[in-house]
């Protein structure tokens, strides 16, 4: 049995770690198991209840450094085979780089530091898809963020132009760093906002000097993202899409409806289409790799490109632009995407080995797949706003485990710890836990059908308090809050499409 490891904090990490040892490839008959190198504090108690398949690998802290010793150990001792970070900051830290240093750079898949600014300089990757002739926004700029009489002239024609701009902090900023403006009434608040978020590393970095921002002028189209898993030799796949749902709120983002770490997602996305995976190939998976190779940061990795694509009225895809492209798997969307794959632990070996071109994803083609956050909600001491942004932690978290099971839920926990002298798990903060279920769409049925009852099944188990938080305040309450909208785009879709 080959072991697969996946590094980091978050809910994806045990999440793929899961999928790894207890999916059945239709093709490959070698087994596979799903370590978790850290994970969460209730990651193990709560692996331990339900009788899980997944070991787990402590580190020391979360610091980069003892996230590779441990692996290094976890490697030599071959406890692990292949090891994959799952958080962008540990690539952006050398994680791949102290690896690589002690030998193990065959085992390990993620881009190398060099390699690391696609997605922490948002600027640099800009210039490299102009290099690679990747379409991007329309118009873009780079300006210093402390001259707001420039931004304010951006702001405005992009507004008249293309009707929005995007400013965007253009460094690691957990997915919240891009700020919509729509009207000239919104542009001074949401430049304040970004400002006082991010002034102190603004500080930090650049001090005295020029501070760099990224304006945008707002894309219009369907927000999606592709997932592509990419060998050595350039050889890639395209794993199943997935829709996010970035704003905290069922509404357009704006400076009361922030963008967040992402509040769920659902797999595949309502306008994933052949025509639609075989253009992102063609327009973005090649010409990226090609340039990579090029500029010699190719290797085995994630690649995660958020795009905007038009289409025409029978639905079929006529542009694609990216927005961003990160370098490791969304949070939430990995959760879905991976839910919906049989062979997800030959496909990473096939990366690590080279011979991706071998192995395509095995897809659950007739499952819909819903995620939802189940996120810290308002309320506390201090009157804490909730997610994301200031919220009450070390609330008791209360799960009816044998519904969940009984009703096929899977929880996932993420921002929860569990206190092992009192065997209680608490909140976090955050994204507290994420709520997973997969459908199939049986013939002659609509997936926006089969996606509502999805989502009704897990709103279901929200509303009947299957999974709380208990507020300090009242014991018979619940501190979660939930987007309700989840999955509901797959009726939206297929109206918006239907043939009249």
């Amino acid at each position: 049995m080959k072991k697969i490891a996946f590094a980091g904090t978050d809910g994806r990490t045990l999440l793929w770690a899961f999928v790894t040892s207890t999916s059945t490839s239709d093709i490959h008959s070698e087994a596979y198991g799903g370590v978790v190198v850290r994970g969460t504090p209730a990651m193990p108690a709560l692996v331990g209840r339900l009788n899980w398949p997944v070991e787990f690998v402590p580190t020391a802290s979360n610091r980069v450094d003892d996230y590779a010793a441990a692996i290094i150990d976890a490697l030599t001792q071959n406890r692990i085979d292949y090891v994959v970070p799952m958080p962008e900051g540990l690539l952006f830290g050398g994680l791949v780089d102290k690896v690589t240093d002690a030998g193990f750079g065959d085992r390990i898949l993620g881009l190398s530091k060099a390699g690391a600014f696609i997605e922490g300089d948002k600027l640099a990757c800009k210039k490299l898809c102009l290099e690679a002739g990747i379409a991007v926004a329309d118009n873009w700029a780079e300006m210093d963020a402390r001259d707001y009489k420039t931004v304010l002239q951006f702001c405005l024609d992009y507004i008249d132009r293309f009707g929005g701009a995007v400013l965007k902090y253009p460094y690691s900023a957990g997915g919240k760093g891009a700020r919509v403006i729509r009207t000239p009434w919104q542009i001074r608040e949401v430049y304040e906002t970004l400002m006082a978020d991010y002034k102190a590393n603004y500080k930090k970095v650049f001090r005295k000097n020029r501070w760099p921002l990224l304006i945008e002028s707002l894309m219009a189209g369907m927000e999606i993202s592709f997932t592509l898993l990419v060998d050595e030799n350039g050889s890639y796949q395209i794993l199943p899409t997935a829709m996010d749902y970035p704003e905290r709120f069922a509404a357009p983002p704006g400076p009361d409806n922030p963008i967040t770490g992402g509040t769920g997602a659902v797999s595949p996305h309502p306008v994933e289409t052949p025509e639609l995976m075989n253009m992102a190939g063609r327009t973005i998976a090649e010409p990226l790799i090609a340039i990579m190779q090029k500029k010699g940061i190719l290797r085995p990795s994630i690649l995660y490109p958020g795009c905007f694509v038009s289409f025409n009225e029978r639905g079929e895809p006529t542009r694609i632009r990216v927005s961003e492209i990160n370098i490791r798997p969304g949070e939430p969307e990995a959760q879905p995407v991976a839910r919906r794959l049989r062979n997800l632990g030959p496909l990473i070996a096939a990366a690590m080995e080279g011979r991706l071109d071998e192995v395509p994803p095995e897809v659950r083609e007739q499952q819909v797949a819903v995620c939802i956050a189940l996120m810290t909600g308002p309320g506390g001491p201090d009157g804490q706003k909730g997610y994301p942004w200031s919220c009450t932690r070390g609330e008791v978290v209360e799960m009816d485990l044998k519904y969940l099971k009984r009703k096929g839920i899977q929880l996932i926990p993420s921002a929860m710890d569990f206190v092992e002298s009192d065997a209680v798990y608490k909140s976090d903060g955050t994204r507290v836990a994420f709520i997973n279920a997969n459908a199939t769409n049986k013939e002659g049925a609509l997936r926006g059908e089969v996606a509502g009852r999805l989502t009704n099944k897990l709103l279901a188990a929200y509303n009947n308090g299957k999974v709380r938080v208990i507020p300090r305040e009242d014991a018979d309450g619940n501190r979660l809050a939930l987007r309700e909208d989840i999955g509901r785009c797959f009726a939206l879709a297929e109206k918006i499409f239907a043939k009249t």
